[in-house]
C-alpha cells in the first residue's frame, strides 16, 4: 500500500475507533490518523498472528482490522492513562 492508503485507512480506522468509543478524545484529524495507522500496524499484526487476517491493501477487511486494532490501542491507552 502506498503511503497515502495508508493515511486514509488510518483516518477511516481511528475516526471509526473514536466513535465507537463514547469519551471524547482530544487529538483531532491529527490524532485520529495518528491512532488508526498504529492501530491498523497492530492490528495487522495481531490479527495475522492470531486468525491469519491482516491487512492485505483498501477493503472492508483491512479496515476492520486496522479499527480493531486502533479501538484496543485507544483502551490501553485510556487505562494507562487512567482516564
Amino acid at each position: 500500500m502506498s503511503v497515502l492508503a495508508w493515511i486514509l485507512l488510518g483516518i477511516i480506522a481511528g475516526s471509526v475507533a473514536n466513535l465507537i468509543d463514547p469519551r471524547p478524545s482530544r487529538g483531532g484529524i491529527l490524532g485520529s490518523m495518528v491512532l488508526g495507522v498504529l492501530g491498523a500496524l497492530i492490528g495487522g499484526y495481531l490479527g495475522s498472528l492470531i486468525f491469519g487476517v491482516g491487512i492485505s491493501g483498501f477493503n472492508l477487511s483491512s479496515i476492520i482490522v486496522a479499527s480493531l486494532g486502533a479501538l484496543l490501542l485507544l483502551f490501553i491507552g485510556r487505562a494507562l492513562r487512567g482516564v
